[in-house]
């Protein structure tokens, strides 16, 4: 007799074997294993060590300039003067004074290069993030084709079995029963394939995680979550406001504004004072006397070179709006292709879930039906089933890939896109 399993069915029977292989190797659930890839994985760490790094600019920037301490003494003197003709010894201390503000624009320019490098960060995150959800789910796709493989084994074992049945009796052929034979033996290499594809995919997760390789790693779990608002406006809105390249060009029109205003405040020279004090070695006093100064660059009589800084400040403050408005068409049209490439997807799961599986399932069993009969060779029933197969794994692949895709349209967009559709609802709920 031939046993040919539904999905429902081949579950309940691979349910044991499962649960013990979940035991034995542990669960890795999709949170668990992005928090360990945010936590421990090197890009994300070398990322944030420069935004630490360019965060301390901006105190450096907003700093005076440090004050000079000058001394002078004398050291030998070949004329005939009184001996209060010169000073032998004069100490001096200078101080600029920053009236200009151009400090305060430098502070500016090093924070706004703060957020550029913030931005960075929050993009090798999404990368990771993305990288390790698509990994993840790629895992799990292929224990869950490992489990179809072992269930069609054991299917074809036991139509195998039936086959050498009729075989002894005389209703059915050799050929028939080697072919079965076969068949039974190509789902058998098929689990060698799926088995490397497993421990490249293993091993990319570890990477991931920045965990060593050679080391054990459980087995994904299925997760429930909510189902993302995929509404063509509201990503609109999220990728301006959250995508980093986008952020990033904002913050470098904003740091070539201030080059702006730095290069206007050239113009404009900040005064050193400064304070001497003089000992005469015929004087008793420690200090013979003390002066007070004050000195000032003379910027307008290089008038070309401040010229050609204001120009140059306000290229770059063009090239930077620039390049904003070309982030932001780029965004939106990476934006539509990924909605289009999740639409094809969506409507290939659709078609498999609710036509072509049901369809091909009906078909595996009325030819096994009709082989218990003698109505059908063994032959039409094991392309029914190999049918079957092919359209099993072709699902589950465009349903793997369609979770993929949502995770590349998170990293595109620059959020989570649950996070954003919970807090969104609670947000109208409170104003509800």
């Amino acid at each position: 007799m031939i046993c040919i399993l539904t999905p429902e069915a081949a579950v309940l029977a691979q349910e044991p074997m499962s649960k013990t292989k979940q035991t034995k190797i542990g669960q890795l659930t999709l949170n668990e294993t992005v928090t360990s890839a945010l936590q421990n994985n090197p890009s994300i760490k070398t990322a944030r060590a420069k935004w630490e790094s360019a965060k301390q600019r901006i105190p450096q920037a907003a700093a005076w300039e440090d004050p000079k301490l000058s001394v002078n003494s004398l050291l030998g003197r070949f004329v005939d003067i009184s001996r209060n003709g010169f000073a032998d010894q004069m100490v001096t201390v200078e101080q600029m004074i920053p009236l200009s503000g151009k400090n305060r624009s430098k502070e500016r320019i090093a924070a706004a290069e703060a957020v550029a490098s913030f931005e960075d960060f929050r993009r090798q995150q999404l990368d990771v993030i993305s990288k390790t959800k698509a990994s993840y789910f790629r895992l799990a796709n292929i224990y869950l084709l490992l489990d179809i493989n072992d269930q069609e084994e054991a299917a074809l074992s036991q139509t195998l079995d039936a086959s050498k049945a009729k075989f002894e009796v005389g209703t059915q052929s050799q050929a028939d029963y080697l072919t079965a034979g076969v068949e039974r033996q190509k789902i058998i290499e098929t689990r060698r394939d799926l088995e490397q594809k497993l421990s490249d995919e293993q091993t990319k997760l570890k990477v991931l995680m920045n965990r060593d390789p050679f080391s054990p790693l459980g087995r994904p779990v299925s997760s429930e979550s909510l189902p993302p608002d995929l509404s063509t406006e509201r990503l609109r809105q999220l990728t301006l406001a959250n995508r980093p390249e986008i952020r990033q060009a904002q913050s470098m029109i904003i740091e070539a504004s201030e080059k702006v205003e730095l290069a206007k405040r050239e113009w404009i020279p900040d005064p050193s004072v400064s304070l001497q004090a003089q000992h005469y070695n015929a004087g008793r006093q420690a200090i013979s006397e003390i002066n007070a100064g004050v000195s000032i660059d003379l910027p307008w009589f290089n008038r070309k070179k401040y010229r050609a800084g204001e120009s140059e400040a306000q290229s770059d403050l063009l090239a930077a709006q620039q390049s904003l408005e070309g982030a932001q068409t780029e965004a939106i049209g990476m934006l539509r292709d990924q909605l289009q490439k999740i639409e094809t997807l969506h409507h290939h799961i659709e078609l498999y879930r609710d036509q072509l599986l049901p369809s091909a399932r009906q078909t595996v069993s009325s030819y096994q039906a009709d082989y218990e009969t003698d109505k059908a060779t063994l032959i039409q029933v094991l392309t029914s089933e190999n049918n079957l197969r092919e359209l099993e794994t072709m699902y589950n692949q465009d349903l793997t890939d369609y979770r993929v895709a949502i995770a590349e349209l998170e990293s595109l967009v620059g959020t989570d896109l649950n996070v954003a559709n919970r807090s969104r609802q609670s947000s109208g709920h409170g104003k509800k």
